[in-house]
Formats: C-alpha cells, structure tokens, sequence
C-alpha cells in the first residue's frame, strides 16, 4: 500500500459540524474547496459531519436498487458507487485530499481509507476487515455471514479528492430497507450499537482523528465549510 502520509505538506485541516447538514449543501461546499484547493489558494480538509435522513445515487447506481423511492429525499451524485444512506447516528467524514502531493494513486488511496477506518474500529474492539471486489469495511457476525460498517464513494477533480466514507455509529438500521446499499443483496448492514459498542460520536471523531494522523498526516483545528443547522430544509 502506497504511503500517503506526505510530510511537507500543511497539517489538513480538521473540521467538526455538530449540526446537521442538507446534503446539497454539503456537496456545494465540497465542490467550492476542492475547487480553491486545485487551484492552490487553499489547502486539504476533513469535515466530519451528519446529514439528515437520505439516499444517494452513485455513478454506478442501478434504479432497481431503490426499493422506496419515497421514504426519503433521494440525490444524484458523481461520486463512484452505487445507493447509500445516509442520517443521524452517521458519522460521514468528507476529505478533500491533493493527491498530487500524495503520489497520484486513486487505487492507494481508496485502500488507505478502508485501513484508517479498520484502525478507526480497532478503538472499540472491533475488527473491520476488506472484502475482494467489495469497496468499504465489513464486520464478521459471531454466528456466521458479515455486515457491513463503513461506506466509502469518491471523486476526484483535478487530483484533489471530494466525499469519503461513512461510519454507522448508532444510525437507524431500517432506514437502509429503502434501498440495496451499496448493490450488496446477500449481506446486511450493522453499526458500532448493533455490535454493543455504545459510544458517543466524540469518541468516534477522537479515535478517526488519531488514525487519520497516522495515515496521512497532521491536522489543524478550523471552522467548518458550513456551520448553520439544516442549511435548506428540503435536505
């Protein structure tokens, strides 16, 4: 696995919605940075954050796959992948990573997310593990079959990254019957409270900040990209 812990670089900077936040938005204010990042006149973030209840559609979404297209508000959007969800209880993080500073390897960095959030699991005693052919973190059931924890979809622009995973710390797990997540109809979908890790989303964001420092680097406190809660109502 190709190292992306690149030195000379700016710490990343480390940012924390504790509202949430309409996905429309999110993405608008995804696309904005990694514009200015590609542009040079400003540098990496990771915005960790929870969107209201909602599905969305990947490159590579097939439309059987939406069960229940009415349940919540359903996105388009460029990342790779197929339909996720998305809600409270959800720890997504957003990174907007240069990978012209970090060796122009889109393979490497995918499987360096899937390993920062293996490392992010270890925290809680749960052992997350990579599946052939199946992009996210996977968690064996103790009677038999695996479920799956963690989501990963992402785009890049330029060389400059934008979306990333999403962490089921305490979401509700019916919300993933309106749809096929992520096209996986053999396997189910779990959460850290599924698995009787009762923990607090601080916890969380602490245990993805240590093992984010130890796969890419240092970081650096800032405001988020958008601060205000619910940020359009219709997300």
């Amino acid at each position: 696995m190709r190292d992306m812990n690149a030195a000379h670089l700016p710490p990343t900077q480390w940012q924390i919605s504790d509202t949430l936040i309409g996905y429309s938005e999110a993405v608008a204010a995804m696309d904005a940075r990694v514009a200015a990042i590609a542009a040079g006149t400003a540098g990496e973030c990771a915005w960790l954050l929870e969107h209201p209840p909602c599905y969305t559609a990947g490159t590579s979404a097939n439309a059987a796959d939406l069960v229940e297209p009415d349940r919540f508000p359903v996105y388009s959007t460029g990342r790779g992948g197929q339909y996720t969800y998305h809600g409270p209880g959800q720890r997504v993080a957003y990174l907007m990573m240069d990978l012209r500073a970090r060796g122009r390897d889109v393979r490497a960095y995918v499987c360096n997310l899937e390993g920062w959030i293996i490392d992010t699991l270890k925290a809680f005693g749960v052992d997350g593990e990579r599946r052939e052919g199946r992009i996210g973190v996977w968690v064996r059931r103790p009677g038999g079959g695996e479920d799956k924890i963690a989501a990963i979809g992402v785009r890049v622009r330029r060389w400059v990254t934008m979306h990333g995973i999403s962490l089921n710390v305490e979401p509700d797990l019916g919300h993933f019957a309106g749809i096929v997540p992520c096209g996986v109809r053999e396997h189910g979908v779990t959460s850290l409270a599924a698995l009787g890790r009762v923990v607090t989303m601080s916890e969380v964001d602490q245990a993805l900040h240590d093992a984010f420092c130890d796969r890419f680097g240092a970081t650096e406190r800032a405001p988020a990209l958008i601060e205000n809660p619910l940020a359009g109502a219709s997300a």
